[in-house]
């Protein structure tokens, strides 16, 4: 079987053919005698490939190697004995360490021969065990000639038998140093290569070789991005992502570009990875949107595929909401407020300014003019679980659902605009009294959700609505145990909201028969943007390019991709879903049923829904935070309901006590009325100081929540 082999030899380059025809060396790693076949590998664009090839195959390429025809030995000489396969374990460093085969014992220098059996002669030494497999340097033809001389001597070899298995070494070794030279060659020209590549790249840069493999990717790209040119298509449910240039700290930092956005509606984030060796690589992502918005982009670019088509809605009486959602400084409030120069905001290029515009100029059509509608705007934002209205001093309000469960922002100011410029005036009294605060990314930072909406009313009767929504930082509802309980509480209600808005988005892409909407303030005030049939819902993802912020950018990116990929047909209802079994006609302020308040429901719900991100441990954080803040705000209610009784009780004291000034006053009515005064100051401040103790103790219970939280792994945001 060997002899079929003829001169093929592992560590040998051979001429093999593709099946595309083409014709390239490759070598030899192993023989395989039970198919009469060979193994060879070759490298090809940096990646080594192989395949297995029938000896006949060989052969037809390589006619040096192809076995030769053997004479019939003389009765008289003995058959010489010849090699049967000889391999040489040097091969390059990028590939693979090829084992001995099975059946071949490896000699000091690592090679292995085998001869021909031979009688018995009288005498013959036993040849001493091969010490331990070394690998070592290249044989000079005078140590292979003496190495076999001594292999001669101790087979006790013939002059003619030693002169055939020299000749036969010979060759062998020949063809070794051939593989070195090219081994050399390449190496050197791989080496020249290096120093070319670097010749090209600025090695004071930190992270230069990541730079150099996202130039080298980007090279093979063909981009093709978004222009005007592009149709405008109707989606009820649209989720783009816009990114946004280096900014100037990431520029002094010298912070790579790992952003790539090649066409109209891919994202790709060149994630830098490293290897066991040390070894640096990249993982290039993919993610595909609706739309995909380069760091050339302009804000009236973006507002025309995302926010523009939405404005026909409210006019057909239907309710759409915009909203931009991604990291602190990733270029939200620029997208929705305007651009900025310094610390000042240019208003009248924002997503609500230009929305303004249009529903102006659309009011001017016929077909709308004679509808008579009458332009609102309202300016509130959502922090910590709490409504403020930005157009009215801060004032807090409250958020309760009326018979008909609709959400009513009781106490929320409604302006009348005229024009743009009332609304310009409206944002810019909104934005100087939001709330923020300085971050690591952001110097002033949003740390609330602020809500801007245009609201169209047909005699005083609601016909359309428009919200547009400037979310919160989604990596500010990453700490949920801290030391701070503010602080605590703001993460906690970032967390939630941003989680309910996914919910309530994938429950109106799948008409659900029931949305979470009562898991959040923010989700609850949209309530009426997620239920009916004429709703459609725009998000915009906006992105850091920072290599610093990839972790946050990849959050960002995994949270819109699940709000898309997941809708469906809106004819198409998905079954096995919990149908709402809690639905009231009303809020239930009723103390006694804060155990089991929709609100909680539905943050049961929304946790259960989203297993995978929420731990039991975050679970019982937000529910006692959510029972936390409905006793604050039943605690706060009940303590304005008695300062105003006690102001009455004042005045009843009053005339009681000008009664006893009279010499003949009525002492029994005056003992009776002060007595009623008494039992009711008692009673009711019983009560409300039996409250505040349960708001003590949910104090405690929320603080030791949050000690034990044990999230699991983060995709997006909790």
């Amino acid at each position: 079987m060997a002899g079929s082999f003829g001169k093929i030899i592992v560590g040998v380059y051979v001429e093999i053919k593709r099946s595309d025809g083409r014709i390239h060396q490759a070598m030899v790693t192993s023989l395989n005698e039970d198919n009469e076949s060979v193994t060879v590998e070759w490298i090809e664009n940096g990646d080594t490939k192989g395949k297995e090839i029938d000896l006949e195959s060989i052969f037809a390429l390589n006619p040096d190697v192809a076995p030769e025809e053997e004479t019939a030995p003389s009765p008289e000489t003995p058959p010489p004995p010849t090699p049967t396969s000889v391999k040489v374990n040097k091969i390059p460093k990028n590939r693979r360490t090829i084992a001995p085969a099975k059946n071949d014992t490896p000699s000091r220098d690592n090679r292995v021969v085998s001869t021909r059996a031979r009688p018995a002669q009288p005498q013959q030494l036993e040849p001493a065990p091969p010490p331990p497999i070394q690998q070592p340097a290249q044989p000079t033809q005078a140590q292979t000639a003496q190495q076999l001389a001594n292999e001669a001597s101790m087979h006790q070899l013939t002059r003619k038998e030693f002169g055939q298995l020299s000749r036969r070494k010979s060759n062998c070794v020949k063809e070794v140093e051939k593989l070195q030279e090219k081994r050399e060659r390449r190496r050197i020209q791989q080496q020249e290569l290096r120093e070319k590549k670097a010749q090209e790249v600025d090695t004071t840069v930190p992270n230069y070789e990541i730079l150099y493999m996202i130039r080298d990717f980007r090279a093979s790209l063909d981009y093709r991005p978004l222009s005007t040119a592009d149709l405008i298509e109707e989606h009820r449910i649209c989720v783009c992502v816009r990114k946004r240039p280096l900014n100037k700290k990431e520029l002094t930092i010298r912070d790579l570009d790992v952003i790539t956005i090649p066409s109209k509606d891919v994202v790709m984030v060149h994630e830098p990875k490293q290897k066991v060796d040390l070894t640096r690589y990249l993982e290039n992502q993919t993610f595909r949107f609706d739309y995909a918005f380069d760091d050339s982009t302009t804000n009236e670019m973006v507002y025309r595929f995302t926010a523009r088509p939405l404005v026909e809605t409210i006019f057909e009486r239907g309710m759409a909401t915009c909203f931009a959602y991604g990291q602190t400084g990733s270029g939200k409030t620029h997208t929705m407020g305007g651009d900025f120069s310094g610390k000042n905001q240019d208003c009248s290029k924002g997503i609500y300014a230009l929305a303004a515009r249009d529903v102006f100029v659309m009011l001017k059509k016929p077909c709308y003019r004679k509808l008579d509608l009458q332009v609102y705007a309202t300016f509130f934002e959502i922090y910590s679980g709490k409504v403020f209205d930005l157009l009215n001093g801060k004032a807090k309000l409250r958020v309760l659902e009326d018979g008909k469960q609709q959400v009513q922002v009781v106490g929320l100011h409604e302006r009348d605009v005229k024009c743009t410029e009332d609304v310009l005036k409206l944002i810019e009294v909104g934005n100087s009294c939001r709330t923020s605060g300085q971050t690591s990314a952001n110097a002033h930072s949003s740390r609330s959700h602020a809500v801007f909406q245009i609201i169209l009313r047909r005699k005083g009767k609601m016909h359309g609505k428009f919200s547009l929504i400037d979310l919160a930082g989604n990596e500010r509802g990453a700490d949920t145990s801290s030391a701070d309980r503010q602080t605590r509480l703001e993460g906690a209600e970032i967390n939630k909201s941003l989680l309910a808005l996914k919910e309530c988005i994938r429950a109106l892409g799948r008409n659900k028969p029931h949305t979470p909407f009562r898991a959040s303030k923010l989700t609850q005030v949209l309530r009426d943007s997620f239920i009916g049939e004429n709703s459609r819902t725009c998000m915009i993802a906006t992105i850091s390019p920072g290599m610093t912020s990839c972790e946050n950018t990849l959050n960002t990116l995994r949270y819109a991709n699940r709000v898309k990929e997941l809708t469906v047909d809106p004819n198409q209802v998905i079954e096995g879903v919990r149908p709402n079994t809690h639905v009231v006609d009303q809020l239930d302020d009723d103390w006694d049923h804060l155990g089991s308040s929709p609100q909680r429901d539905d943050l049961k719900l929304l946790c259960e829904q989203n297993l995978e991100e929420v731990s039991p441990q975050l679970l019982t954080f937000h529910e006692a935070v959510s029972q936390m803040v409905e006793m604050e705000e039943q605690v706060l209610e009940d303590h304005r309901a008695v300062f105003q009784e006690s102001i009455r009780w004042l005045e009843d004291e009053k005339v009681l006590l000008e009664m006893t000034e009279e010499v003949d006053y009525d002492v029994d009515s005056y003992a009776t009325q002060l007595e009623q005064i008494l039992d009711q100051k008692i009673d009711i401040l019983t009560e409300l100081r039996d409250k505040v103790k349960s708001f003590r103790s949910s104090l405690q219970e929320e603080e030791q929540a949050s000690k034990q939280i044990n999230p699991k792994r983060p995709r997006a945001l909790l």
